[in-house]
């Protein structure tokens, strides 16, 4: 009204360190990755057991679905906001490499790019970061004295 133009907002404050973008794409691919190994694992678990050969190699088939479990348990933990404190997971990427065996072409893909991410130096600095912040101890205050 006064020909001034209006304020600007207060930045937001951020809720620990920022996210590198490698970071939060293999996040993204494993959480991905999870369901797609679980979908999978049904699909594949249903059409064995209809025959009797197929119903000996269904436990083979539900190892993808355990692994889908695992997967979004820990991109779960890596997408939480603030942090949470998480090592790189080589034996999950590995274990997604793995997946061929079974024709899961994606989980193959997200695993190489998850080794490769890892050794990446702006991650590591970030899985350093996240990790220092969880070592810190509670801030104690003195105690107070009674009147």
């Amino acid at each position: 009204m006064d020909g001034y133009p209006p304020p600007a907002p207060a930045p937001m404050p951020q809720m620990g360190p920022q996210k590198p973008g490698m970071f939060t794409a293999v996040s993204i691919m494993t959480l991905i990755s999870g369901i797609s190994n679980i979908i999978l694992s049904l699909i594949w678990s249903a059409s064995l057991a209809i025959s009797l050969v197929g119903i000996l190699c269904v436990p083979f088939t539900l190892a993808p679905g355990v692994l889908g479990i695992f997967e979004i348990i820990y991109a779960a933990k890596l997408l939480a906001n603030p942090p949470k404190p998480a090592q790189p997971s080589q034996a999950i990427a590995i274990m997604e490499i793995c997946c061929i065996l079974i024709g899961s072409i994606f989980s193959v893909a997200s695993g190489v790019i998850a080794l490769v991410a890892y050794n990446d130096p702006a991650v590591k600095a970030y899985f350093a970061q996240i990790n220092a912040q969880a070592a810190m101890p509670p801030q104690q205050y003195p105690p107070q004295q009674q009147y």
